[in-house]
């Protein structure tokens, strides 16, 4: 049994669902998002929250349940309250700035990296050694995040690159004589 998936997804103030077969669309002051589940699960609206239940008792039913549910939750607090990720740079000379609706980088490297932002995620930099990633879009953030960390990923030894703000990096010993 899911736990997860038995609790009903209550919308705040000012967020309208409206669920059309096995589609769910979350409307927000953010905006608009939409989730299909699948066939497995049915998913209803009742009193001001959406109810995920699954079709049957086979395992695939009950693990798409609580994703679901876990979805559509996700769906709530985009368009409500949004997701961000936030971004440190450490190392000498390394810094970001705002060209546009570019991201310019400086990591070293014999170039500038310019990473071009894409729709629905604001990319900030309010400071050269800071990056702030927001949207509705959970997965489109995080992406978005982990893609500029993968140009200079946080090295063990000095601790230089590009890391998540909440992200510990296990620091190793260097040679010694």
């Amino acid at each position: 049994m899911s736990r997860i998936g038995k609790k009903p997804v209550q919308l705040p103030s000012g967020v309208t669902a409206t669920v059309s077969g096995q589609k769910v669309e979350i409307k927000g002051p953010k905006g608009t998002r939409s989730f299909t589940g699948t066939d497995d699960v049915t998913i209803t609206l009742e009193e001001n929250a959406v109810q995920v239940m699954p079709r049957g008792s086979s395992k695939r039913a009950r693990q798409q349940w609580g994703m679901s549910r876990t979805q559509v939750a996700n769906l709530v607090t985009g368009v409500t309250d949004g997701f961000k990720k936030e971004l440190e740079i450490n190392g000498v000379g390394y810094r970001a700035a705002m060209e546009g609706n570019k991201l310019k980088l400086a990591l070293g490297l014999s170039h500038d990296v310019l990473y071009a932002i894409p729709e629905g995620v604001t990319v900030t930099a309010p400071k050269p050694t800071e990056i702030i990633v927001e949207g509705i879009d959970q997965q489109l953030v995080g992406q978005v995040a982990a893609n500029i960390r993968q140009f200079r990923k946080p090295e063990p030894y000095k601790g230089k690159g590009i890391k998540y703000k909440d992200e510990y990096i296990f620091r190793k010993e260097g040679k010694t004589k």
